[in-house]
């Protein structure tokens, strides 16, 4: 299982914090089409997606017992 983590807008649309996807291994790119199709969450190409607390490319590969986070961008003044 491969647990991914929202927060701001992400969360709002879903309705909650988290997603458990029962998926054992997958890159972000590809965790980005399913989170487009099975949730409807559009422009993530344009968040950050942290592996394990640590920053993640569209290459990397996320394995079960992982945690993605998804931060969308910080705007402010």
């Amino acid at each position: 299982m491969i647990e991914v983590l929202l927060f701001a807008e992400l969360r709002d649309k879903v309705g909650k914090d988290k997603i458990a996807l029962e998926i054992t291994q997958v890159t972000i790119k590809e965790l980005k089409r399913i989170l487009e199709t099975d949730y409807a969450l559009n422009k993530l190409d344009g968040m950050m997606f942290a592996v394990n607390e640590e920053y993640a490319t569209d290459e990397q590969i996320v394995q079960s017992g992982d945690t993605v986070a998804i931060i969308p961008p910080v705007s402010g003044g």
